[in-house]
């Protein structure tokens, strides 16, 4: 999953449906987010704002841990579940995550499927100051659960898919159940700093010889849909497909047509 998202992230009509067309599905969280565990001994990192700098600007961000870490983390769980070649999907942050993996271990995975993903290259449009400002929460403060909602929505508000709303109701009922389940801002904000510190990753990207898909949506704000034309440049022969209407999200509405595009590609 993406930055700073549990497993539980998923929506329940994209998980069933995939269960529905018959294909198993692993869900995880990654390494110091939901119920994975905390690092014993955090090491020094800079702040998101400089380490974001230095990102843009080409410098060593220093960080804890790096994206490359979390594809080590999910090799060792397929590894673990002891599985046989399985199609890895990933949103966002996952979805660099699930490229470095294709790139170092191509005999592992037998497809890739990327959502509103990037290769984290620091030449990619960036969001804009007023997003940055509204998907960092505004300045609302605390860690109490009114102030994670508050948060929360307006992050999902600002990001979420103009032309599939969803409804407030339902966002707030995800965050409070999140936020019930594990709350470890912390943990979101040396997430942050790891991707920054990972830089770029268009030499994996390009060197990925699987069959891959990429769904990017033309409305999102977050990750600019001229990243998923740059992966679909990057990953020789993968599939392009980009959704008028979507967002940084996975919207209840647009969930039967991205099971279509899924279940097509497999095949």
């Amino acid at each position: 999953m993406g930055l700073g998202c549990q497993l539980t992230t998923w929506p329940p009509e994209f998980v069933n449906g995939l269960l529905a067309l018959g294909y198993r599905v692993i869900r995880f969280d990654n390494r110091e987010m939901g119920l994975s565990s905390l690092a014993d001994n955090p090491g020094p990192m800079q702040s998101p704002p400089a380490g974001f700098l230095r990102y843009k600007l080409g410098l060593k961000v220093t960080s804890d841990y790096t994206l490359h870490d979390l594809a080590e983390d999910t090799r060792q769980l397929i590894e673990h579940l002891k599985l046989e070649k399985p199609i890895v999907l990933g949103v966002s942050m996952g979805g660099m995550v699930a490229q470095i993996l294709a790139a170092k271990h191509p005999e592992m995975i037998s497809k890739l499927i990327l959502l509103m993903s990037s290769d984290n290259h620091p030449r990619l449009p960036t969001p804009s100051v007023k997003t940055l400002w509204r998907i960092t929460g505004g300045g609302i403060q605390g860690d109490h659960q009114e102030a994670a909602i508050n948060r929360g929505l307006a992050f999902w508000n600002t990001v979420s898919s103009p032309g599939y709303p969803s409804s407030e109701r339902r966002i707030i009922s995800r965050i409070a159940r999140d936020y019930q389940r594990s709350y470890r801002p912390k943990s979101i904000i040396r997430q942050m700093v790891a991707i920054n510190a990972t830089g770029s990753i268009r030499h994996e990207s390009a060197s990925i010889e699987l069959p891959t898909l990429i769904l990017h949506g033309l409305a999102d704000k977050l990750v600019h849909p001229k990243a998923g034309r740059q992966l679909h440049r990057n990953i020789k022969g993968s599939k392009l497909e980009l959704i008028k209407g979507w967002g940084h999200d996975v919207p209840v509405g647009l969930v039967p047509e991205i099971l279509n595009h899924i279940d097509n590609f497999i095949g």
